[in-house]
């Protein structure tokens, strides 16, 4: 992973929703740390640094440096909620990792060569069924996203979950149904009968 991310906190010693508004009204977001074997931090971060590292699509599937004060710890983002109508970000949940122990986590998925495949040069398009997938692994090994190579690909191919290419050390979550689709490529018009059965049934 060549990307590193250092997301710096504070301490935060009242809870609440009173709280958590001042919070916000100083630019800063509420937010709690968890995991390995010990007890819940409140924290908050900056929100217009974390509004900067969440620009990069590797933020949300990588393995985050969290220091708060002169401790530091290894860190994924786990949860986030964000204001419905407004881009404010209110409240964010990191969990903490240990080296040795698995995590579950949502990778991306990339399609790569979508514009160079064989199916699309001649008109087709390429229709993506599933954009995140679930994966467990140690930490090292976390993917920031799994790579589909559309290059190939002709009108009515298609890729599906039981054929992704997982990186060593990380797998699946969940037993894949060996006939879902991930990518097909149909036709400008449809296509043929598979690939409109695909979009039929998405």
């Amino acid at each position: 992973m060549s990307v590193n991310f250092d997301v710096i906190a504070q301490p935060r010693a009242l809870s609440g929703k009173g709280a958590s508004r001042r919070l916000r009204r100083t630019g800063l977001v509420p937010a709690i740390v968890y995991g390995a074997h010990l007890e819940p931090e409140m924290i908050s971060v900056s929100h217009n640094e974390l509004l900067k590292h969440l620009e990069h699509e590797a933020f949300y599937s990588h393995v985050l440096d969290l220091k708060i004060g002169d401790v530091a710890s290894k860190v994924v983002l786990k949860d986030m909620q964000r204001h419905p109508a407004k881009p404010f970000i209110l409240h964010v949940d990191f969990m903490r990792v240990s080296q040795d122990e698995k995590l579950r986590m949502m990778v991306p998925i990339h399609f790569l060569n979508e514009e160079k495949s064989k199916g699309v040069k001649i008109g087709g398009q390429a229709s993506h069924k599933i954009t995140e997938v679930e994966v467990i692994c140690l930490p090292k090994d976390l993917p920031e996203f799994i790579a589909i190579d559309l290059l190939e690909m002709e009108i009515g191919d298609i890729v599906h979950l039981s054929e992704l290419q997982m990186p060593s050390g990380v797998v699946l979550a969940h037993q894949p149904d060996p006939d879902e689709p991930v990518v097909v490529i149909h036709g400008a018009r449809g296509g043929g009968d598979e690939a409109e059965g695909e979009d039929a049934t998405a």
